[in-house]
C-alpha cells in the first residue's frame, strides 16, 4: 500500500495526457500517460536515451510538449483551454506555473559566485519577493533538513559533489513547489557521496512530498517508488508497483532490461 489516503486524492498531482516531443524530426516521446497521486512517489527507470529527462522537462515546462496536455494539481500547464481550443500562455504566466515544480538536475547548476545561503535564499528574494530576513532563515532552516546547516556560508567549489545536490535540493525546495522532480540527482557524484542525497530524498518521501524521480538506482527505486515506471523508446512500455515490477515484470522488454541491472 501507498503511504497515502488514496480513496481522498481525487485530482493527481501530476497528470500527463498522450504526450508528444518532437525534436526536429525525432519522435522523442511518443504519446505518454501517466498519472501521479498527491504524496506519491514516482520512479522512472529505462535505458539512456529511452525520454525519461525529457518527460520530466516537459512537466517543468523548460521544454515545450509538441501535442497533450500536462495538469499540476488539476491545473493545465502551459495553456488555457476555451471551448476546447488551446492558447498559449505569456512567458509570465508560464513562469508562474513553473514555481509548482521544483526541478533538481544531474549537474548542480549553483551560482558560483553565491553562498550555499545565497543559493537557496535567490529565488524567494527575487522571484517571489519575500522579505530578505525572512527568507535568510528560511534558507538556514532548509540548509539544516538537508544536513548542511553548518556550511550555510560556503561558495560551491568548497563543498563536495553530494554537498552541492543537497543544497540544489534545499534551493528547489525553497521556492515551496507542489511537486518535486529529480532527473538522475545521483548520476554525476562519486559513489561514495551518492547515499547521503539519498537520504534526503527519502526524508523527503517519508514528509508527503509529491516526486518523480529519474534514476539508475534501482535499490532505491524499490525501497522508497510507490509507483514504477519502465520506458523505452519515448513511451511507458510498463507501470505498477516497484517490489511487483521488479521481481516480475510482465513485458518482455522490461524483463530483457532488469536482467541487465539487477
Amino acid at each position: 500500500m501507498s503511504r497515502l489516503a488514496t480513496s481522498e486524492q481525487t485530482v493527481p498531482a501530476i497528470s500527463l495526457e498522450s504526450i508528444h516531443k518532437f525534436f526536429g524530426t525525432f519522435h522523442a516521446l511518443r504519446g505518454v500517460n501517466l498519472t501521479i497521486a498527491k504524496g506519491e512517489v514516482c520512479v522512472a527507470i529505462g535505458p539512456s536515451g529511452s525520454g525519461k529527462s525529457t518527460l520530466l522537462r516537459c512537466i517543468n515546462q523548460i521544454e515545450e510538449i509538441s501535442a497533450g496536455r500536462v495538469r499540476i494539481g488539476g491545473t493545465l500547464q502551459g495553456y488555457d483551454e476555451r471551448n476546447g481550443r488551446l492558447y498559449e500562455l505569456s512567458p509570465r504566466a508560464i513562469d508562474r506555473q513553473r514555481r509548482l515544480t521544483g526541478m533538481v538536475f544531474q549537474r548542480f547548476n549553483l551560482f558560483p559566485h553565491k553562498t550555499a545561503l545565497g543559493n537557496v535564499t535567490e529565488g524567494p528574494i527575487h522571484v517571489k519577493r519575500v522579505p530578505k530576513a525572512k527568507a535568510l532563515g528560511q534558507g538556514r532552516d532548509l540548509l539544516a533538513r538537508v544536513g548542511l546547516a553548518d556550511l550555510a556560508d560556503r561558495y560551491p567549489n568548497q563543498l563536495s559533489g553530494g554537498q552541492q545536490q543537497r543544497v540544489a535540493i534545499a534551493r528547489a525546495l525553497a521556492m515551496e513547489p507542489e511537486v518535486m522532480l529529480f532527473d538522475e540527482p545521483t548520476s554525476a557524484l562519486d559513489p561514495e557521496l551518492v547515499g547521503e542525497v539519498l537520504d534526503v530524498i527519502k526524508d523527503l518521501a517519508v514528509s508527503g512530498m509529491t516526486m518523480m524521480l529519474v534514476t539508475h538506482e534501482i535499490g532505491f527505486a524499490r525501497e522508497v517508488g510507490d509507483h514504477l515506471v519502465f520506458m523505452d523508446h519515448g513511451t511507458i512500455v510498463e507501470e505498477g508497483r516497484p517490489k511487483e515490477m521488479l521481481e516480475t515484470p510482465k513485458n518482455p522488454r522490461t524483463q530483457a532490461f532488469l536482467s541487465k541491472v539487477l
